[in-house]
Formats: C-alpha cells, sequence, structure tokens
C-alpha cells in the first residue's frame, strides 16, 4: 500500500471555507478512483495560516496515476485551489505503507 500526502496553506480567515470544499469536493473525488484506499483531510490553524494535509492510501502507484496522472510526484490541483491557496507548491510525498 502508498500514502499520499499534499500540503496546502490558506489564510486562516478562508480556512473554514476551504474546508467544506475539501469536504464536499476533493475527498469525494479521492474516493471515486479504483484502487483508493482511503482519504483524510487534515486540517489546522497555526497564526494567520490554515495548514491542510491530505492523506490518502492507495493500493499501488498505478492507482495513483489513476487520480494524479503519470506525472503522480506532481500536486494535483483543482480549479477553485488558486482562490485559496497562498502557494501552489508543487509536489506530494509518497510513502510505503508497512502494516501487521
Amino acid at each position: 500500500m502508498k500514502a499520499r500526502i499534499w500540503h496546502g496553506m490558506v489564510p486562516a480567515a478562508k480556512g473554514e471555507e476551504y474546508l467544506d470544499r475539501m469536504r464536499k469536493v476533493a475527498l469525494p473525488d479521492y474516493k471515486l478512483v479504483l484502487g483508493n484506499c482511503g482519504a483524510f483531510c487534515l486540517y489546522r490553524v497555526e497564526g494567520g495560516i490554515a495548514h491542510f494535509d491530505m492523506l490518502t492510501f492507495w493500493k499501488d502507484i498505478d492507482s495513483i496515476k489513476r487520480f494524479a496522472g503519470e506525472e503522480y510526484q506532481i500536486a494535483k490541483y483543482y480549479d477553485f485551489d488558486r482562490s485559496f491557496l497562498i502557494e501552489l507548491e508543487p509536489h506530494v510525498r509518497h510513502y510505503t505503507v508497512y502494516d501487521d
């Protein structure tokens, strides 16, 4: 199993509105992809910045590619992201998940 983590920052004043978009648009979008094994939105406010980490789990790299495309290391952004995010971070992180 693979884990994919994307990070984004939004001005705190827009944090709740962006969280709503993550819950209504991004999380369902992730979960519709064949091979997705779970999707979670991590949210915290620190100072004037709302931080978001999208933590998703995938069966394999091919599953991630179905979501993100062939260049799956590159972050995928939605149309509305530009009106919220402070910057568009170019990459995501991937991990191999081990369990018992």
